[in-house]
């Protein structure tokens, strides 16, 4: 009993103190009073579904003002001020005036109070950095560019030109159908911007120039109008052509210049405001739900006097509406993607038959559904499908500077291209070709001269085919490959792809190679060459030196063998000398210089070894003679072996290859002193790039690239850079016109050059055919013979190797050598013959003045005797045996005759020598045998 009873004042004070459901505000701004009910019996249904004892949802709502000022007042004085939760706003009457929704998103946004739009469809308001709380049930127009996406591929048509208007609307537009087409790997072939102050005209003659004939239009009803007109009066109205416009641009003033056979887009309740007010309720209800169920709900703000704070659940309430699904609404299924624009919308697509529209088909938010019972009418009156596409005859050919496929010349003062000659006499074929002038400041376009492989190949191709084509040289000089866009995961094509894509050109006619990341975007002939990957070096050419004679035998052998030349003359000396046989034994009568000397037997030795010849000092010993035999037959395997180790280290000698291919150790393990690289953004590149076994040298690569192949040529032959890794086909003609260049190692990533065409292009089958039949009628491997399969280093390679100047400067050298140690010599041996003449000559004067002495002693000597006989006592015997001594000459000298001698001789020579010095004085005479004349008066007077 006191269990109940409790329970029963439980409830009692829970009903008085709020378990009654909340009371939770909506409101609406709507287009007009009518709709306010339709409004509330929404919100009343929601409360039936929805909330039960939780919450109750309240309507609060105004209309539109005439002015963005009255309508951010009301906002803020009967919404905002009554804590509504969201507020729903449906486009105002005036389909042209698209600001008065803005100060609803503004003034609620302000505060973070989401805000649902009911009928406005301008792109403008998915831009979340403007309209932060802003979510719509319609999609914006943007969006219709799904529709004509999937009818493009619906109708196969791949050639389209989007015109759209230079304003937020058209750009949207732009943006997301470029997006979808780039998920197709495809693009417009073009697209045009205009504005009030464009010449429609003009655009659209731009636009009839083109391939494509399917023309999208984005643009306001009186822009579209305009559009129209002026494409009437081009006749591109007509048969062939196709136009797809959404709903603006079929509406209003738009409709009344529509042509016929026009295909247009409208959104299925799109206009019907009471179906998108049930289905935004309803929304917002079942949010509100979900919400509640989460903690720490704050209360919307209360008016906006002196009210600067935002709703911090605001954020909170506004993702759980777009995460929020809605199948069952009266619109449809009801959901928002990421901007807050509903998804999955419904179209019908229409068919302008006969100033009426007829519904062909319908859009169920995810494919196009065609009414096959209901014919489309196309322009011109047609009930067949249009191709979409024109085959024109003119071409823009787009190639690259890549010698020996496409030569770039300037052109002559006249503009015409100089006439050239092949080497086998045929006359060159040259187009002109518009494009930078790479050796002009600025890169100027200009027109130049074209020709090469890639040039005849269009010629064949033109004439087979039958078009025509302007030539123009790639602005950027690449090849082409994928780069991002302004830090951007997104990427574009730069080079000659990105041109063939962006619709500046038709076709590829270069030495283009063939991939997968290419192929995904483009589509490829069949290859008109085949070829791979190489290397580019350097050629080693050996450098001759001074001592190249001397490299067939190591220092070590020179050392031996000069040691045993002078080993075998001092054995051949010695045998010859102590044997019995020799030359000193023969003939003891003969000279001594006609013996075999040491000089002899060194000279014996040289002139064995050198092979000059042996004019004297041969041993005359057997046992010496055996030893110069044995010594002769060294020489002769010396000098064999020196001649033929000569002719291959100076004639054969060839350089070996710096790199053996991919796998060699300076390629895998990269260092800073061997350095290789590629060309920046190239097939090449992306090869590397996308093999991670090679991701290492790839690393290392990128930092060295070039720009362009002749770059990184030309730095291989300044030795800046080692290694060049580009296509076969190119280096091989390099390495054969410049002959200190030379490729090396094997092929590898073997692939081919094709023609590049979109995808969608009409030629794309005829050029492949033609090229087949290139190859099997002959006229590729010609054009291979004329401008790739050059033999000048080839055949220079080939000749026999002749032995140059530089190799032999070291025998010449020694020559000059063997001439200045000659000269040397002959003044040294003509200063010791005079100083030996002059030493003779001194001892001739010592003994004539030693003569002249004996005579004046002898005649002293023989007048002391006579007055001894005379008058004076005879000497002792002694004495007499003394005089007989000195008369026999056995007689020592007396020691001061000695001096007398001395001081004679020295005053002797001394006076000569004045007189040899003297001009006028002429030497002393001498007799035929080189003696003093004596009985000439002036030697005794000298003495």
């Amino acid at each position: 009993m006191r269990l109940l009873l409790l329970a029963v004042l439980l409830s009692c004070s829970c009903a008085r103190a709020g378990c009654e459901p909340k009371i939770v505000n909506i409101g609406a701004v709507l287009s007009q009073k009518r709709y306010e009910q339709v409004f509330k019996d929404a919100v009343t249904q929601a409360n039936q579904v929805y909330g039960r004892d939780k919450f109750k949802l309240t309507a609060i709502s105004v209309t539109h003002k005439p002015n963005a000022i009255q309508m951010a007042l009301s906002v803020c004085e009967d919404l905002i001020s009554s804590q509504v939760y969201a507020i729903l706003v449906s486009h105002p009457p005036q389909s042209n005036d698209h600001l008065t929704p803005t100060p609803v998103s503004y003034t609620a946004g302000f505060y973070r109070i989401p805000v649902v739009g009911l009928t406005t469809r301008m792109s403008i308001y998915s831009d979340k950095s403007i309209h932060l709380s802003f979510l719509r049930t319609v999609p914006p127009y943007s969006h219709q560019a799904h529709v004509w996406f999937d009818l493009m591929r619906e109708f196969n048509w791949n050639h389209i030109i989007l015109i759209v208007s230079d304003d937020h609307e058209g750009r949207a537009a732009q943006k997301r159908l470029e997006t979808l087409l780039e998920e197709r790997e495809t693009k417009a072939e073009k697209v045009l911007q205009f504005s009030q102050e464009t010449n429609l005209t003009a655009l659209l003659l731009e636009a009839k120039e083109l391939e494509a004939r399917v023309i999208i239009l984005s643009a306001s009803e009186e822009d579209a109008a305009a559009v129209y007109k002026a494409a009437r009066f081009l006749n591109m109205t007509g048969s062939g052509y196709v136009w797809l416009v959404g709903e603006r641009e079929m509406s209003g003033k738009a409709l009344s210049e529509a042509p016929d056979g026009l295909i247009g887009l409208q959104l299925i309740y799109g206009k019907n405001e009471s179906a998108h007010i049930n289905d935004a309720v309803a929304v917002v209800a079942q949010s509100i739900q979900e919400l509640f169920e989460k903690e720490n709900i704050t209360e919307p703000p209360r008016g906006c006097v002196g009210n600067t704070n935002i709703w911090k659940t605001g954020p909170l309430f506004k993702r759980v509406l777009m995460s929020s699904k809605y199948p069952e609404g009266l619109t449809g299924r009801v959901e928002f993607n990421d901007d807050g624009d509903r998804k999955y919308a419904h179209y019908s697509i229409l068919n302008y038959q006969k100033s009426r529209l007829i519904q062909v088909g319908t859009y169920n938010g995810t494919q196009v559904l065609m009414n096959n019972q209901r014919k489309i009418i196309w322009p011109g009156g047609e009930t067949e499908k249009p191709q979409g596409f024109q085959m024109s005859t003119r071409l823009k050919i787009v190639t690259i500077h890549q010698e020996p496929f496409v030569y770039v010349k300037p052109t002559q003062l006249d503009g015409t291209c100089k006439e050239e000659m092949t080497l086998n006499g045929v006359l060159i074929k040259k187009v002109i070709c518009t494009g930078p002038n790479e050796t002009i400041p600025g890169r100027p376009i200009v027109p130049q001269c074209c020709y090469g492989f890639c040039i005849d190949l269009l010629i064949k191709l033109a004439m087979t085919m039958n078009f025509t084509y302007e030539v123009h040289l790639v602005a950027d000089g690449k090849f082409g490959t994928q780069e991002r866009v302004n830090n951007s995961n997104k990427k574009e094509w730069n080079g000659m792809m990105g041109e063939l894509l962006g619709g500046l050109a038709d076709m590829i006619v270069a030495p283009l190679t063939i991939n997968n990341e290419r192929a995904q975007y483009i589509e490829f002939s069949k290859p008109f060459k085949y070829q791979g990957l190489t290397i580019l070096v350097k050629k080693e050419i050996p450098r001759s030196t001074l001592d190249s004679f001397m490299q067939p035998f190591q220092s070590t052998l020179w050392l031996l063998v000069g040691l045993s030349v002078h080993v075998v003359a001092v054995m051949l000396y010695l045998l010859d000398r102590f044997s019995p046989f020799g030359r000193f034994k023969v003939n003891s009568e003969e000279e001594e210089e006609d013996a075999l000397t040491l000089s002899s037997a060194m000279w014996f030795s040289w002139g064995v070894l050198l092979n000059s010849g042996i004019g004297e000092g041969a041993p005359r010993s057997f046992s010496a003679r055996i030893l110069g035999m044995v010594w002769a037959g060294f020489a002769m395997i010396i000098v064999a072996s020196y001649t033929a180790n000569l002719a291959a280290f100076l004639v054969l000698d060839r350089p070996e290859e710096r790199i053996t291919g991919i796998n060699d150790p300076r390629l895998r393990n990269p260092s800073d002193k061997f350095i290789y690289a590629t060309v920046k953004q190239s097939s090449v590149d992306i090869y590397f790039r996308r093999q991670v076994e090679l991701s290492t040298m790839y690393r290392h690569m990128e930092k060295h690239n070039y720009e362009s192949a002749a770059e990184a040529i030309q730095a291989v032959r300044d030795n800046k850079l080692h290694a060049f890794i580009w296509d076969s086909a190119v280096l091989e003609f390099e390495a054969s016109q410049k002959c200190d260049l030379v490729t090396t190692g094997e092929l590898f990533f073997r692939s081919g050059f094709g023609i590049g065409m979109r995808k969608d292009s009409p030629w794309k089958q005829n050029v492949s055919l033609a090229i087949l039949s290139s190859h099997e009628n002959g006229f590729m491997e010609d054009l291979d013979k004329t401008w790739v399969r050059y033999q000048e280093c080839d055949s220079r390679s080939n000749a026999p190797a002749t032995l140059t100047f530089e190799n032999m400067a070291g025998v010449f050298m020694l020559v000059a050598g063997g001439i200045a140690a000659g000269i040397f010599l002959i003044f040294i041996e003509i200063a010791y013959k005079r100083h030996k003449d002059a030493r003779r000559k001194q001892m001739q004067l010592a003994f004539a003045a030693v003569n002249v002495w004996r005579k004046n002693l002898q005649d002293t000597t023989e007048a002391s005797g006579c007055q001894a006989v005379a008058g004076t006592p005879s000497l002792p015997s002694s004495s007499l045996e003394t005089q007989d001594d000195r008369k026999s000459g056995r007689a020592d000298p007396d020691p001061q005759k000695k001096a007398s001698f001395r001081s004679i001789s020295t005053t002797l020579a001394s006076s000569i020598k004045k007189r040899r010095s003297s001009k006028d004085t002429q030497y002393p005479p001498t007799d035929i045998t080189g003696q003093l004349n004596l009985s000439d008066p002036s030697v005794s007077t000298v003495v």
